[in-house]
């Protein structure tokens, strides 16, 4: 009688290939299953003869069962936790074990080859990747933008949405609640609803400031990070029209999953950290591919002919949102350069994200890809924080051994394989979390694909229910390339004939004046303007609440611009007249040293006077 008391793996010792692989099954199954080479322990099992050992690996149960080549493995693997799958399908599927066991065979008679291929594209060494420091920076970068993100909305928020601003908060939860009764509470979920001042939307953005100051420095990450998302989600459902846009939401995204990507401790100590959840680094990596996967499918699913001729970029630089100086070049190269670039672009966003999901090497192109795509977006245009948020993704495509070649390697090695000892999130709460992520999302890319998920109406049910804390999205951005650029002009007047202009802070207005960076900050007006151009004002009846602000001479809503020219006292009058807007050539510029061009299309709105003063 046997007396083994755990499984034994026996493999072959002078096989370089079968020693990479066996230091990463030992991780899998860790002290549940032993290994031992043939030339240490073939001498107990005299019935194996010593040729069967060289051809593949024997796996020896207590009981005395032996298993050889790809059965082995799969058994051997079953003992780690989630890795029994591969023997299910294995004995279950009919032909899984025929082809398993030939390409067994086959890589063991190439052995050397598939050698030099596993450290090509996985790594030289054959320890698992940790991904301690990728998620300490990560963690770091968030917080980052967390700051940036509330201090931008802080100098805003009054003449956004305060008492005297554009949409006031109040009023708005106000008339929500008379309309929809006690489901107002479910569908605009914001803590606002127990405070709706001036003084408690400031008190949003600088505790979200302060948080984000602790997730920087380290301190309870994960209840952090979800008061960090519960402030921006409160902020974002009050301000409706201008935090909706696409990077708000994936923030949103990003801090729900990170709440659970973040180690469970008080006190910033790496070296005692529980191991990133794989399963939530996996989504976070899902997340990153849906942004650019669906930013570059709805570009073609959309059928406008600028993406599919590759002429797109031959309008994007002067009639995006806030285009910088750096735009006004880029619009003056070669249409064959920008021909290229459209072509380049699609390679980044329909290839590149499959990158993201293959091995070491493949995930370190998809960054540099990724990142360098970014940084060209950064030079090229101004969007928020949505670039910063979108490196910090790619940093968890990196493991640790990139980190552990800088400048402090020791410490870096000694603190990636340290042994962890702060708790974890259990797996009742991640898996579930996970399966709901996974299905919702998958039937919303189905969605976008035009193509239709069979289990996809139970899938509605519960995404109509997640769906108002913003934390399940669609992306895509640009599906529709504008070719012109219509600019308001908003101006006052107390005679109804002599018109000033209001001057914005970063659109453009005054042709003389030069497109400036303002990314990270977001001008959120100004932004939103861009939008209300490209339709009409009964579209955006915010910009009817906006000109009369701008009548009553409210102090939040002209602190949000550039110029008053009615400093003393507001207009009688106030009306917008649509421009056309385009780059001026090298020519132009230098002979009146202008940026832009414009003709004058309509009047964007009819002139608008206070009803106290429509008597006079």
């Amino acid at each position: 009688m046997s007396s083994q008391l755990k499984p034994l793996l026996v493999y072959d010792g002078d096989c370089s290939f079968c020693r990479w692989w066996i230091v990463r099954w030992k991780h899998s199954t860790g002290d549940l299953v032993e290994y031992a080479p043939f030339q240490e322990v073939g001498f107990q099992f005299p019935q194996i003869p010593k040729e069967r050992f060289r051809h593949g690996v024997q796996l020896i149960e207590p009981s005395g069962q032996v298993f050889s080549g790809a059965e082995a493995v799969f058994r051997a693997l079953a003992y780690s936790r989630g890795k029994g799958w591969m023997l299910w399908f294995y004995s279950t599927i009919p032909g899984v074990a025929a082809l398993s066991e030939w390409l067994y065979q086959f890589i063991s008679h190439h052995r050397s080859g598939f050698s030099k291929l596993t450290r090509f594209f996985l790594a030289k060494q054959a320890e698992v990747p940790t991904y301690f420091l990728s998620r300490w920076l990560f963690l770091r970068m968030l917080g980052a933008i967390f700051f940036i993100a509330f201090v931008s909305l802080w100098v805003q928020i009054g003449g956004l949405v305060g008492r005297k601003g554009i949409l006031p908060a109040h009023y708005f939860l106000t008339v929500a609640l008379e309309r929809i009764g006690p489901q107002a509470y479910r569908l605009l979920p914001t803590l606002c609803w127990l405070n709706a001042s001036d003084q408690f939307l400031q008190l949003l953005c600088g505790g979200g400031a302060f948080l984000s100051v602790l997730l920087i420095v380290g301190i309870a990450t994960a209840p952090v990070l979800f008061f960090l998302w519960v402030f921006y989600l409160s902020l974002l459902t009050v301000c409706r029209d201008f935090l909706g846009f696409q990077w708000d939401a994936l923030l949103l995204e990003t801090s729900f999953l990170a709440t659970f990507f973040a180690p469970l401790q008080i006190w910033p100590r790496l070296p005692r950290e529980s191991a990133p959840s794989a399963t939530i680094l996996w989504l976070l990596r899902w997340l990153l591919f849906r942004l650019m996967f669906s930013s570059g499918i709805v570009k073609l699913m959309s059928g406008d002919p600028s993406w599919r001729n590759l002429t797109a970029l031959n309008y994007h630089y002067e009639t995006q949102c806030l285009p910088p100086w750096t735009a006004w070049y880029m619009h003056q190269l070669p249409e064959w350069f920008q021909k290229v670039s459209v072509a380049g672009m699609f390679t980044v966003e329909l290839v590149v994200p499959f990158f993201i999901f293959g091995p070491r090497l493949f995930r370190y192109v998809a960054f540099v890809g990724l990142v360098g795509f970014q940084l060209i977006i950064m030079a090229t245009g101004n969007y928020a924080f949505f670039n910063i948020l979108a490196i910090a993704l790619c940093v968890l495509l990196l493991d640790d051994s990139v980190f552990a070649n800088w400048r402090h390697r020791k410490a870096s090695h000694s603190a990636t394989h340290a042994r962890s000892q702060s708790r974890a999130w259990p797996r009742w709460v991640v898996a579930p979390l996970a399966i709901t992520i996974l299905l919702v999302t998958t039937m919303l890319m189905g969605e976008e694909l035009r193509v239709s998920v069979p289990w996809s109406e139970p899938v509605k049910k519960i995404y109509s229910w997640l769906a108002p804390l913003c934390s399940l999205n669609r992306y895509g951005l640009f599906a529709v390339m504008t070719t012109t650029r219509p600019e308001i002009i908003v101006e006052g007047s107390n005679d109804g004939v002599n018109w000033l202009a209001y001057e914005f802070k970063y659109k453009p207005g005054d042709p003389a004046r030069p497109p400036s960076f303002v990314a990270p900050h977001q001008p959120r007006l100004d932004w939103q303007m861009w939008f209300a151009a490209l339709g009409s004002y009964q579209d955006h009846p915010w910009f009817i609440n906006f000109c009369k602000r701008l009548l009553e001479g409210s102090p939040e809503v002209l602190a949000l611009l550039a110029k008053n020219p009615f400093a003393n006292s507001p207009p009688r009058y106030v009306r917008a007249v649509l421009y056309d807007y385009r780059f001026t050539d090298l020519a132009t510029r230098r002979v009146h040293r202008t940026w832009w061009q414009r003709e004058m299309k309509s009047l964007y709105c009819p002139v608008l006077v206070l009803p106290a003063r429509s008597h006079d």
